[in-house]
């Protein structure tokens, strides 16, 4: 039976279904915004894109990037974050969240940025 206090977004994404997880859940306050990718040709693009996929469940959520506290990036190449950075600090910059970027591989080698965040609610 599911909890009345918690609400999943879906956004339809290819992987949702496939391993059984949702883009958002808003629960305790909080809304929990799965790593999201986006489709794009450079690590920028990407960047941008997948922030069009979690600003549209943050508003679904009733939330936004104002209300971010927690962000998370996950890079395939560290070196490749300078070129998001311009574009975080236009999204963030007023209300700078906590931040983390780890080096690591994706779920594709296609995807060169992952991003997750945590927003209140």
């Amino acid at each position: 039976m599911p909890d009345k206090d918690i609400r999943r977004i879906s956004s339809g994404g290819e992987y949702e279904q496939v391993a059984g997880y949702c883009r958002a859940v808003v629960a305790g306050g909080f809304v929990h915004v799965a790593g999201t990718v986006g489709p794009g040709e450079t690590t920028l693009d990407q960047c941008k894109n997948a922030l069009q996929i979690i600003e549209t469940a943050l508003k679904k959520a009733g939330s936004g990037f104002d209300k971010v506290v927690r962000v998370t990036y996950y890079l395939v190449d560290k070196a490749e974050f300078e070129t998001c950075l311009p574009t975080l600090r236009d999204i963030f910059g007023q209300n700078p969240p906590a931040a983390t970027m780890i080096e690591c591989r994706l779920i594709d080698d296609v995807h060169r940025i992952e991003i997750e965040v945590t927003a209140l609610a």
